[in-house]
């Protein structure tokens, strides 16, 4: 089996509506459906009946926090790789899934874009992603797991983290990708339509806290600090700031431009 599609849910009977949708109605039928829902009072479980004929696994009972239900769902899943869309989320079109297995990569990650969509004013924006995965990406930011399929090897006996409450797949980014150095191929494709205002951005705080003493334990106090520095760039100029200084001819006129900024400030 190439694919397992897991979907986490809790009170959100219209996005799981919506998520279900886009799953069962795409192109490319190589794949098990998963559904994981918190023990949800707003009709969820009777939305999950509706549809129990196209979902190849699904439970609603209370669980400890998304990250239990995440790992509840990577506990039952049989496929190759595994990607995760959360209720309320979709795919970007009925034919993503066929797009992404016609590449036919042997890899540990395949990474694709996001499409921030906000409702209220009716405009949106696709997910930029750097050329090669760097410490300094998860720094600033993260890999959304609504467009990663990530090979379902990489979760035995290293599951998600259930200690923490908002950042454990960026832990687990972070550990598979910067530590032990898994592969990662990236693809221009849209993956995924995302509601925003999400969990970790309604808790931005709670969120960059966990993220900042992980990296706290993980890098020296020096290095540190000179990612901070660099993460001052928003994130397409530190992206293309790489880029430049992986080039020669490029980073000469780089630094000949700074040297002329600099005489002038």
């Amino acid at each position: 089996m190439k694919y397992s599609i897991i979907t986490v849910n809790y009170n959100n009977k219209d996005g799981l509506r919506k998520t279900i949708e886009s799953v069962i109605h795409q192109s490319f039928h190589d794949f098990e459906y998963i559904i994981i829902d918190g023990g949800s009072t707003d009709g969820s479980a009777e939305v999950l009946k509706e549809y129990d004929a196209q979902i190849d696994y699904w439970i609603s009972e209370p669980d400890k926090g998304i990250y239990n239900a995440m790992n509840k769902g990577i506990a039952h899943a049989k496929g190759e790789y595994l990607n995760f869309m959360n209720s309320g989320d979709c795919f970007y079109s009925s034919d993503i899934l066929e797009k992404v297995a016609s590449y036919n990569y042997n890899t540990d990650f395949i990474v694709g874009r996001d499409y921030h969509y906000n409702e209220i004013i009716q405009k949106g924006h696709a997910s930029v992603l750097p050329q090669r995965i760097t410490m300094i990406h998860f720094f600033v930011a993260t890999l959304d797991h609504q467009s990663s399929f990530i090979k379902r090897s990489l979760f035995e006996n290293s599951p998600y983290d259930e200690s923490h409450r908002l950042v454990s797949d960026w832990i687990f980014y972070v550990e598979k990708i910067i530590k032990e150095k898994k592969k990662v191929q990236f693809i221009s494709d849209i993956i995924c339509r995302r509601e925003e205002g999400g969990r970790s951005e309604q808790q931005h705080e709670i969120n960059r806290k966990e993220i900042n003493d992980y990296l706290h334990k993980l890098l020296p106090s020096g290095v540190y600090d000179d990612y901070s520095t660099l993460s001052k760039l928003d994130r397409t100029s530190l992206y293309r700031l790489f880029n430049i200084c992986e080039n020669d001819k490029k980073r000469k006129i780089l630094i000949t431009c700074i040297k002329i900024i600099t005489k002038f400030i």
